[in-house]
């Protein structure tokens, strides 16, 4: 991006501050604002539902659509009195981009304040390449897709009524890529086949090329938080079987990092001692078996290994549920999912209890990393 706002001519950062406005009742109005829809919500609904008194309520919603995040969406008719008018989020009003960075791979997307994908790219990445090549190519990825989406935009100036653009305020950039690292610091430690990342601290490099707020994350929990703000309740186990294998956990509605961003390194854990090696030094980890039994092309076997690393997961953490996703289980998602809930279902009967549901997760890591962005405007602290 050329300045610390614009890209290709375009100011990205006009308009309303977003990131001024995460105050705990704000949030609470805009994530009920959000989970209304197109149909709205009323004044009254809003302060029953939050607790708030109508005149607070009536003081979030006027600068709220003051600053264009929200308008009315009609009036709807009341037990008595005159109708009500109904509210709703304006989603062109603000935007988040998220990558998801593989180890040859980038998808770059841009959401609305929804969460709904209204650009994406993608492109081939070269982790191996350095920091330096990776930073520019994410950066020039990034730009590549925003200031397409704002070309096109101007083409719609009046649906937008008045707004010069449907990219609106870009609260900033989600990146998303396999551990381990520090969500709190955006350092990368040792990732897995790349021990020259060990240290690089890619949140500020990406802030200061980018000139926006910058959030990194693993990939697994970036797609967990995704699932978690898209409705998947309770505590679950999202796997991740790409070029490498992780899961993502949400514990009670909240994405688990642990003290270290080191919780869900679901693929080194060994269940063959004396395996083949794996990339991280160990043995019989179920990653690398998992991906032999990929490479040869036999995926029952990798479901069935990804079952019990899965049987392990669920029986140390007793989760409600478990999701699939990634490249390689995109490749047959049946197999997986018949296979990992064959073995689910085999241990729990062996102890008399019902078995984990297995699903295949919708959506992708792309999307979740926007919603490092999104999540918390709407009051997900974990975002």
């Amino acid at each position: 991006m050329r300045g610390a706002d614009v890209v290709g001519g375009v100011n990205l950062l006009g308009g309303v501050n977003l990131l001024g406005l995460r105050s705990h009742n704000t949030a609470l109005v805009l994530d009920l604002l959000r989970t209304a829809g197109a149909d709205g919500i009323s004044r009254l609904e809003l302060a029953d539902r939050t607790g708030l008194t109508p005149q607070a309520v009536s003081k979030i919603t006027a600068r709220l659509r003051a600053d264009g995040l929200a308008t009315e969406a009609g009036r709807r008719a009341s037990t008595g009195g005159k109708p009500r008018t109904v509210l709703r989020l304006v989603p062109e009003a603000g935007h988040a981009v998220g990558v998801h960075l593989e180890r040859d791979e980038m998808r770059v997307v841009l959401a609305d304040l929804t969460g709904a994908v209204v650009g994406e790219r993608r492109a081939a990445v070269d982790l191996g390449a350095g920091a330096e090549a990776v930073v520019e190519g994410v950066a020039g990825e990034v730009g590549r897709l925003v200031e397409g989406v704002a070309e096109g935009a101007a083409r719609t100036v009046a649906r937008i009524a008045g707004r010069a653009l449907t990219v609106g305020s870009l609260l900033g950039v989600g990146i998303a890529l396999p551990g381990p690292l520090d969500h709190s610091l955006g350092v990368l430690h040792r990732v897995t086949g790349f021990p020259e990342w060990d240290g690089f601290p890619l949140r500020d490099a990406l802030a200061r090329r980018l000139g926006v707020p910058v959030v990194v994350d693993k990939d697994t929990n970036a797609a967990a938080l995704g699932l978690a703000v898209r409705g998947e309740g309770g505590s679950f186990a999202y796997l991740h079987l790409g070029t490498g294998l992780g899961a993502g956990l949400v514990i009670g509605g909240a994405v688990h990092r642990g003290a270290r961003t080191g919780a869900g390194e679901f693929g080194h854990q060994v269940v063959q001692l004396d395996g083949p090696p794996c990339t991280c030094g160990n043995r019989g980890c179920v990653e690398a078996l998992c991906l032999a039994a990929a490479a040869r092309d036999d995926l029952p076997e990798a479901a069935r290994v990804l079952g019990t690393g899965a049987g392990n997961l669920v029986a140390l953490l007793d989760v409600d549920l478990v999701l699939l996703g990634g490249r390689t289980v995109a490749a047959d998602p049946d197999v997986f999912v018949r296979g990992v809930g064959a073995v689910l279902a085999e241990r729990a009967r062996r102890v008399g209890e019902d078995p984990v549901p297995v699903r295949l997760a919708p959506g992708e890591v792309a999307e979740g990393a926007a919603q490092l962005l999104l999540a918390p405007l709407f009051g997900r602290a974990d975002g």
